[in-house]
């Protein structure tokens, strides 16, 4: 993690040159970040990522020789400390949903405006799961029928944690907050709800995550679901 006056180290791996150079132009930009390199392909973006050893990297998924979702795998693996995420055109839910339970920490469509994508990429290094609106309600609305399908283990949201509902010992604030997470509530919309600090939340998340061996936001609300941990509507 960079220090709280050091920039966020970024790579860039996209196979359009037009486009990967006016992203670097644009995030260099930015005070509090520094485009350390660039890769045309996710093979080289798994190399350049091992050897630059980068805080984020920023990857389209459609590229030649290897696609983004493989290179998210391998990156998680081979450099865990590194965060991943997507930054593409595609739409498509096999894309999407295979990057995230790879442990992408993001994906967004390049149709956002700079101010939304630096303050997506920043909030990806305070821990959270940025996604793109029309990407966000696609997911709740997959995980919700997921779960009311009786949430299949081989379903698009399988986590790779091994957690079961006779396993890790959540606290009651824990198992409240995740509830929220699921209902697709950010830190701070979650402080507010139980009037507590968004330091707060961004803890008990943490906690939680650690407990049951998962990668993100997307996956604990992903398990929320599969465990029948929802809350209950309320009352009209």
């Amino acid at each position: 993690m960079p220090g709280p006056d050091d920039p966020i180290r970024i790579l860039l791996v996209d196979d359009q040159p037009l486009f990967r150079k006016a992203i670097a132009s644009l995030i260099d930009g930015q005070p509090d970040f520094a485009v350390v390199g660039e890769a045309e392909n996710g093979l080289d973006g798994v190399e350049q990522t091992r050897a630059l050893q980068p805080d984020l990297v920023v990857m389209d998924v459609d590229m030649p020789v290897m696609n983004g979702v493989e290179a998210v795998r391998l990156i998680r693996e081979q450099v865990p400390a590194t965060k991943v995420v997507m930054l593409t055109v595609s739409e498509d839910e096999d894309d999407l949903f295979d990057a995230i339970r790879y442990g992408a920490h993001g994906y967004l469509l390049k149709d956002l405006r700079p101010e939304q994508l630096y303050d997506m990429l920043r909030s990806v290094m305070r821990n959270e799961t940025p996604l793109s609106p029309a990407i966000a309600g696609r997911v709740l609305a997959a995980l919700r029928g997921w779960g009311a399908s009786g949430g299949a283990a081989s379903g698009p949201f399988r986590s790779p944690g091994s957690a079961t509902p006779e396993g890790p010992a959540l606290t009651r604030r824990e198992v409240e907050i995740l509830q929220l997470v699921a209902d697709g509530l950010s830190n701070k919309e979650i402080g507010v709800r139980l009037s507590i600090t968004e330091g707060t939340v961004k803890n008990h998340v943490h906690n939680a995550l650690e407990k049951l061996h998962l990668e993100n936001r997307i996956q604990a609300a992903a398990y929320v679901v599969r465990q029948g941990m929802g809350r209950k509507p309320e009352p009209i």
